[in-house]
């Protein structure tokens, strides 16, 4: 039987969590049948406080996402409501699913870009086909805040490889999802047809409710720190367009308004009455502390609860657990197994209110090992359903002309992700498109570090940014874009070659090495990051080089190879 890795690199399979070895040496504390009565009832009171610590470490970490979600409203708040108002380019499907992405990294919340285009949907600033393209953008750009919640393990370079790989599966499986529908919403509308079938059939029923079971807990703390008026973005991008709604006044006045929340605690009556310690700061100011606040936050209770976790599920009881979460159900229903974790899923969003708390409380197990990554898929494609019950109590709780669009806007995001999983789950040979491009990313991570934050900036940034750019030149557009699909397809129709049937190639297309090696390959722009690092640490802070235990073997000698040609 081969070995997966246990601390070491060199495993023929890091990613198979059930049968990795554990080191037993690592057990410090005496087996329970070996313990006395007083030993016994020390094990009973650390064991307790160490699930008191991680109750109070993700209790924290949750609340640390909220800040975060704030801060990122504060800082580019008025920047997302201005994207939204630029009504006149959002007939273009691709450019609508890029103003989706980027306006759901800059507020931190799908729910509340979700509910931003619901009002310029009801508003008649755009209409249901655009507003598809964009809820398919707001379902990626929710990811962006367990992909950072993965940096949190970078130190160890096994867990970070897993707990990349368990974030990215979510960006994998939407981009696909994306590829599929994009294209086919704009010849045929199959999810504007579908929903708007269904909203018509319920449309007279009876106004649901809403549901607030997380804010329940954490709103009497989050709102002690910081309150935003989202409305504020709704306005801008109501006001601010260039259709029918515009209206100079109100527009100006929406940009001039403060995003967070004005309070009085004396007795004018046309102020809210509140309190938070940011109350009386600008949005920058309090945006930029937020911002570094929380994501030390982040870091500090996502270190603590790891380490937590870690020291409670270690040894025999971490196999256990293991085996148990990511063992099948009895024959023959071994096949249900992952539709039952993509019911859990589904429940557990619902309950917490947010796909992206759930999906980053999650990324530390599949980092730590306790759940792999074929069980972290069905959750996330669970989440992704789950997340749209929000939006449907909203849209079932409203009244009057909203509630039709509303529903709508609701039905289309709800179907979106069923197709999505239709499509890609219960086939196995599709399930594995997904699973195998995220292993690929934590592989690539994991030997490069740099990737991460580069993957970041690259897929919610750069991408939408420029795209957006782009658009407002419809020819120059229309040729980039064609440019990139077509040498996508060349790419992979290339792979498929080269891997089954390269004798048919010539010579030279049979490999790529006829490409230059910055075009193949990350390790030059990786050489070119040493030596700046090497060149910082040596003559700017004028510290020798020296060889850390742990660090990347092939960083290491990469390193003394340069450090020897610079004659450091």
């Amino acid at each position: 039987m081969e070995h997966v890795e246990t601390g070491s690199e060199g495993s023929s399979d890091p990613f198979d969590v059930i049968n990795e070895v554990f080191d037993e040496s690592e057990i410090t504390t005496k087996p329970w049948s070996e313990q006395n009565a007083k030993e016994r009832l020390v094990t009973v009171f650390v064991v307790l406080l160490k699930f008191l610590i991680v109750l109070i470490s993700l209790y924290l970490f949750i609340c640390s996402l909220s800040f975060l979600s704030s801060a990122f409203q504060l800082l580019g708040g008025k920047s997302a409501g201005q994207v939204f108002a630029k009504s006149t380019i959002l007939n273009n499907p691709i450019i609508g699913l890029m103003i989706g992405v980027l306006v759901t990294v800059l507020v931190q919340s799908s729910s509340t870009s979700t509910s931003i285009i619901v009002a310029m949907v009801s508003a008649g600033i755009i209409t249901i086909r655009p507003a598809i393209s964009m809820v398919m953008g707001a379902n990626i750009g929710t990811t962006v805040t367990n992909t950072i919640v993965s940096l949190g393990q970078s130190l160890d370079k096994r867990q970070f490889r897993r707990a990349f790989a368990g974030a990215t599966v979510h960006d994998c499986f939407n981009w696909l999802c994306v590829c599929v529908f994009i294209p086919l919403e704009a010849l045929l509308h199959p999810l504007e047809k579908i929903s708007l079938v269904i909203m018509k059939r319920i449309s007279g029923g009876e106004a649901g409710g809403k549901l607030d079971f997380l804010k329940v807990l954490t709103k009497p703390f989050t709102k002690k720190i910081i309150g935003i008026n989202k409305d504020i973005i709704k306005r801008i991008a109501k006001y601010c367009s260039t259709g029918s709604s515009y209206d100079a006044d109100e527009c100006f006045d929406a940009k001039e308004s403060p995003m967070m929340k004005v309070c009085d605690n004396k007795t004018t009556p046309d102020f809210e009455k509140c309190s938070f310690i940011f109350s009386g700061m600008n949005d920058i100011a309090a945006g930029t502390i937020l911002l570094v606040a929380s994501l030390i936050l982040l870091c500090i209770c996502l270190t603590v609860l790891v380490k937590t976790l870690q020291s409670l599920l270690m040894g025999r009881m971490a196999q256990t657990l293991k085996r148990h979460i990511n063992s099948d159900l009895p024959y023959p229903f071994g096949w249900l197994t992952g539709y039952l974790f993509i019911l859990v899923g589904i429940g557990m969003t619902i309950l917490v209110q947010s796909s992206s708390v759930f999906t980053s409380s999650i990324t530390p197990l599949v980092g730590m090992g306790v759940i792999s990554l074929d069980r972290m898929f069905p959750l996330t494609l669970g989440s992704n359903v789950g997340t749209t019950a929000t939006a449907m109590l909203a849209a079932l709780a409203a009244t009057g002309d909203k509630r039709e669009v509303t529903l709508q806007v609701a039905f289309c995001h709800l179907f979106f992700n069923i197709f999505g999983i239709l499509i890609f789950y219960p086939l196995p040979f599709m399930r594995k498109i997904p699973i195998l491009a995220a292993k690929k990313l934590g592989n690539t991570t994991a030997k490069y570090r740099w990737f991460a934050i580069a993957y970041l900036i690259m897929v919610f940034l750069i991408i939408p940014l420029t795209l957006i750019a782009l658009s407002f030149n419809v020819y120059l557009f229309g040729i980039v874009v064609g440019f990139v699909l077509l040498l996508i397809f060349l790419v992979v129709m290339l792979n498929v070659l080269q891997r089954f049937i390269p004798d048919k190639l010539p010579a030279k297309l049979q490999t790529w090495e006829f490409l230059p090696k910055p075009m193949r390959s990350l390790s030059p722009y990786h050489s070119a990051g040493l030596k700046v690092s090497l060149f910082l640490r040596t003559k700017i802070c004028k510290k020798p080089y020296q060889k850390v235990e742990g660090e990347n073997l092939e960083n290491d000698a990469e390193m003394e190879t340069i450090s020897r040609k610079d004659g450091v």
